[in-house]
């Protein structure tokens, strides 16, 4: 298989999700990522999905789906032969991840600086909340708080009565990961130019607001935003959600409505509704929005979803399906697309990172590992002998299976 990161060596120096994720992109591309846990509980993010709250399953889905293709070694930092252990690993790494607190890199001795100096080629990957700089720099983070509350989004999504959606659990995380993955692909091709690594940086709240551009932009150009309330209809009907005969919901998206609104009158048989005066123009679909929206829910529900979505694609109307979770994981173009695949044993179904290169074939994926499983493994690769890698376990500064 020709993957475009074999050879590539990735130290997974975080927690959670968002650092770690980044990781897993590269390991899908044959990176050989060596995740480092603590000894006995390991990476916090395995306990996630016991939390009320959360989905429950007998597999641990936190686990499987971000550290799929990892190896884990379980080191403890705070003792000088585990802190040594990890020092040796970075000397032969090419990317070194992390979200650790700088408080925490301090007291490891694990910024960018300590182990530049000791692999000056190295790639370091710092994740943080809020960035490197301001008053809240410091402040733990989860998604939740800097990605979806702080950036706007948590307040911009709302239900009818206003109140703000909660998130879901990393829904913040996976796309800053791929800003990360960004950051270190650049710094690996910055260091085939210069020879020279590097240390690169994303936040949860720079993904978060970069996610809230739009609307963002939009505030800083000073624009008056419609208000929806509830039992309202929506101030513009053609970017809105509707139901079918069969209780199917879709969205409904046309951004050109000079072109695709006549076209979507077409489709259900009532071409002179997008010439008259009522709803020729914008202004005019604006001013008669609740008209319109009425108009367009009474043909859509007389209808099953089936049937629209043939006139829809035969008309070139922008459409999705909202489906269920249950409806999402069945969805057979998930599967053409390869964004969901399967575990390389079997055994299993994932999510598949949103990364694809013509002629690369990407890793089929192979389950996440358990705290240490690799931990002799990797250590003898390092250099250290048997008798040397049993007295780290003894010590308790590493732990094995």
């Amino acid at each position: 298989m020709d993957n475009a990161l074999a050879g590539i060596r990735v130290i997974d120096c975080g927690t959670y999700v968002a650092g770690p994720a980044a990781a897993t992109v590269m390991s899908d591309f044959g990176a050989d990522v060596i995740k480092i846990e603590r000894p006995g509980g390991g990476d916090l993010w395995r306990l996630f999905s016991r939390l009320p709250g959360t989905a429950h399953a007998e597999i641990d889905w936190c686990w499987v789906l971000t550290n799929r293709n990892k190896r884990s070694v379980a080191l403890d930092l705070a003792r000088p032969e585990g802190r040594d252990a990890l020092i040796r690993l970075v000397k032969s790494a090419d990317v070194f991840v992390t979200n650790y607190q700088r408080q925490l890199l301090t007291r490891f001795s694990l910024h960018y600086e300590d182990l530049s100096a000791v692999n000056p080629r190295l790639i370091y990957a710092h994740l943080t909340g809020y960035g490197d700089a301001g008053e809240d720099c410091d402040d733990p983070a989860f998604d939740a708080l800097a990605y979806w509350a702080r950036s706007g989004l948590m307040t911009s999504v709302t239900g009818l009565d206003g109140t703000p959606s909660a998130p879901r659990p990393g829904m913040g995380d996976h796309p800053t990961s791929m800003s990360l993955f960004g950051a270190i692909m650049l710094g690996l091709y910055r260091r085939e130019r210069t020879g020279k690594g590097m240390r690169v940086t994303t936040s949860l709240m720079a993904s978060g607001a970069w996610a809230n551009a739009c609307d963002l932009q939009a505030k800083f150009c000073n624009a008056v935003f419609p208000t929806r309330g509830e039992g309202k209809h929506p101030p513009n009907p053609l970017t809105a959600v509707y139901l079918t005969a069969d209780q199917k919901m879709f969205l409904l998206v046309l951004i050109d409505p000079d072109n695709e609104f006549p076209r979507l009158c077409a489709a259900f048989g009532q071409p002179d509704l997008a010439t008259g005066d009522l709803f020729s123009t914008n202004a005019a679909r604006g001013e008669n929005a609740a008209a319109l929206y009425a108009i367009l829910q009474s043909q859509f529900e007389s209808r099953p979803f089936a049937e629209w979505r043939q006139l829809f694609r035969a008309n070139d109307i922008k459409f999705a399906p909202l489906p269920k979770l249950d409806d999402v994981v069945l969805d057979p173009q998930m599967r053409a697309s390869g964004a969901i695949v399967r575990l390389d044993d079997g055994t299993l179904e994932t999510v598949n990172s949103p990364v694809f290169i013509s002629g690369v074939e990407k890793r089929r994926p192979h389950r996440a590992p358990a705290i240490g499983e690799h931990s002799r493994e990797v250590l003898r690769e390092i250099g250290y002998s048997d008798k040397e890698i049993d007295a780290l376990i003894k010590s308790g500064a590493a732990m094995t299976l």
